[in-house]
């Protein structure tokens, strides 16, 4: 019943801000569409933290044209992976989720992974929802924005997660041998 209510306290949290935002912002502003999906990303956080589901769904299984990561190495994960050292955000996720040479601490990372790829799904789809309403509005070059920043903010790291599972997976595999 806690676990219900605070999801449910989320969520009302999260579409007040929302509401907020769109109030005072311009929705054909890069402002906008940065703030959206921080503040997207900061309620999404907190909501997938207060769900503790173990993500047993088979959606996060490799599947068979993933094998071997070739279509999202043909995506350029590779330099969206740089990219991200580059700007330091894997050194501020280290600090939040050390990898240490453990089964423990790759079965919690494995788990973080399905985590991280279900929040930026969920916000995936509300910037998504945005995007087309101000498409529809104020037209389709005013809503690059939304877009622009939806691929680089949540859709690169839902391939990223899916691109590095299936090798978090092998580790798991050698470690349990060992």
């Amino acid at each position: 019943m806690k676990k219900a209510l605070n999801l449910i306290l989320i969520s009302i949290i999260g579409i007040a801000s929302i509401y907020a935002l769109v109030h005072y912002m311009r929705l054909d502003s890069f402002t906008f569409a940065w703030a959206l999906n921080f503040l997207l990303m900061l309620c999404v956080l907190a909501f997938t933290e207060a769900l503790k589901n173990p993500l047993t769904s088979s959606y996060y299984n490799e599947k068979e044209w993933e094998r071997g990561g070739k279509i999202y190495e043909h995506l350029r994960i590779n330099f969206f992976r740089k990219l991200l050292v580059w700007i330091g955000w894997e050194k501020l996720n280290r600090k939040s989720i050390p990898i240490e040479r453990s089964t423990k601490s790759l079965l919690d990372l494995h788990y973080q992974t399905k985590k991280s790829e279900l929040g930026h799904i969920i916000i995936l789809l509300i910037v998504l929802g945005f995007n087309v309403f101000v498409a529809f509005k104020f037209g389709v070059l005013k809503s690059l924005w939304l877009l622009v920043l939806n691929v680089i903010l949540n859709l690169y790291p839902i391939f990223l997660q899916r691109y590095n599972r299936p090798r978090i997976e092998k580790a798991i595999n050698l470690s349990k041998r060992r």
